[in-house]
């Protein structure tokens, strides 16, 4: 199809992959799953012994994390999501903990190896360069360092801008497929999440800068924002919910001090409707991920507001974002990135939303973290904190005083028992809030 590219199998691209090599894939909607099913496919016939594997967030199947892989590939990712979770709490997988903005600098630093780049492409263009897609973020360092990559050419794979584009020299060996990228699909926000919405934008001001992720409270937030002026896209990720804003004129990037008029993002993931929107449009930058999440990057634009979300928080305001206890259930992600970068943004503000309860009526508010649960948000990087009962700055609050705003906003029902709680660990100057 293309006269100057040669192809061959994704069983025969995957014939470089030694035994002990460290594998790097790109991330959610690219995820090669073609190179994967073949790499899978020599675990099977008994090939290969001690592959590791690496990747952020992936969309789709990671049958690589079977048990049955065990010795043969060993997962050891930068984000546990979904599809990998149940691996990794067995023990069959494993997780590197890591600010999203340090990814890249693994494979840049020389710490972490990367032997093959597995990457997806979009065809390339008159002059010879192909466009990562929906994936830049530490994928672009895997293609620097990687001894041999390996690139599936897919006509669905969007021509995204920024440094999305590279050079078909970069690239050892092409793959042909054309299977659609992996889709993600959200629930509609319920009536807490809508609270939490509400509340969350009232603390957003026109010409603020948005950094928020995915899912059911991300939305809820970008659907109470119609009627604001002037906001700009400088995040990890965006979604469907972006684009009626983008369509409105509400979203425009006037106000940015960096990539003014531009929305920035290191990956993508959302419907089909999102991957057309970046397709070929200067109005979006998708850029190497040590560039998004920088937090000094992320300070130059005014009123940057990072809306993040949380496992669980303490009385103090310790968030633990990624592990239920000793369970690990996602990573730490770019909430630090985003959280310390607002916080230094000239009118910025740092946000932690979160449902008061889990769907079993357990307050996420807790006297203490539970034990084994991580720490990624500190008691000295939190600022604001949301749920459907309010929103509450912590900043330059004394622990008693944080504690009291943080009980303010728990579910009614569990008040009490943190207020109990709180005095017993005060002391006699700790009055109840009542």
């Amino acid at each position: 199809m293309y006269n100057n590219i040669k192809f061959i199998s994704a069983d025969e691209a995957v014939k470089v992959v030694k035994s002990g090599d460290h594998i790097h894939f790109s991330s959610v909607a690219s995820a090669p799953q073609v190179l994967i099913q073949a790499l899978c496919r020599r675990g099977d016939a008994g090939e290969l012994h001690d592959v590791h594997i690496h990747h952020l967030h992936t969309e789709g199947p990671a049958p690589y994390t079977d048990a049955k892989y065990e010795g043969v590939f060993f997962h050891q990712a930068f984000f546990v999501g979904g599809n990998v979770r149940k691996g990794v709490q067995a023990g069959y997988a494993d997780y590197i903990p890591i600010f999203l903005s340090e990814t890249q600098k693994l494979y840049r630093s020389g710490v972490l190896p990367c032997d093959v780049a597995m990457i997806q492409v979009c065809p390339p263009d008159k002059h010879g360069f192909v466009s990562l897609g929906t994936s830049v973020d530490a994928t672009l360092a895997a293609i620097e360092c990687a001894k041999t990559v390996i690139a599936v050419v897919n006509k669905n794979v969007p021509r995204s801008w920024g440094q999305a584009i590279i050079p078909l020299s970069d690239i050892d060996l092409f793959v042909e497929d054309n299977t659609p990228l992996e889709p993600a699909t959200f629930t509609a926000p319920n009536e807490i999440e809508t609270a939490i919405g509400i509340n969350c934008a009232n603390l957003i001001e026109d010409g603020a800068c948005l950094q928020m992720g995915i899912g059911a409270i991300p939305n809820a937030v970008l659907a109470q924002l119609g009627n604001h002026k002037d906001l700009g896209i400088h995040t990890e990720m965006f979604a469907d919910g972006v684009l009626p804003l983008v369509e409105k004129g509400v979203i425009n990037g006037r106000n940015k001090k960096t990539d003014k008029g531009k929305m920035v993002s290191t990956f993508l993931m959302g419907s089909q409707t999102v991957y057309d929107f970046i397709d070929d449009n200067p109005m979006v930058a998708m850029m190497d991920v040590g560039y998004t999440n920088d937090p000094y990057v992320i300070a130059q634009n005014p009123k940057t507001t990072a809306i993040n979300s949380a496992l669980q928080v303490d009385i103090t305001g310790q968030v633990c974002a990624d592990s239920l206890g000793t369970k690990f259930y996602s990573g730490v992600g770019g909430q630090i990135d985003f959280t310390y970068g607002a916080s230094l943004s000239e009118g910025g503000k740092a946000i932690i939303a979160m449902p008061s309860v889990t769907n079993k009526g357990i307050s996420k508010i807790a006297p203490v973290l539970t034990s084994g649960a991580g720490v990624v948000t500190t008691r000295n990087h939190i600022h604001w904190l949301v749920t459907e009962y309010g929103a509450v700055d912590l900043y330059g609050k004394s622990l008693q005083e944080r504690a009291k705003a943080i009980i303010s906003i728990a579910h009614p029902d569990h008040r009490e028992e943190l207020d109990r709680a709180a005095f017993e660990r005060f002391g006699p100057h700790y009055h109840f809030v009542g």
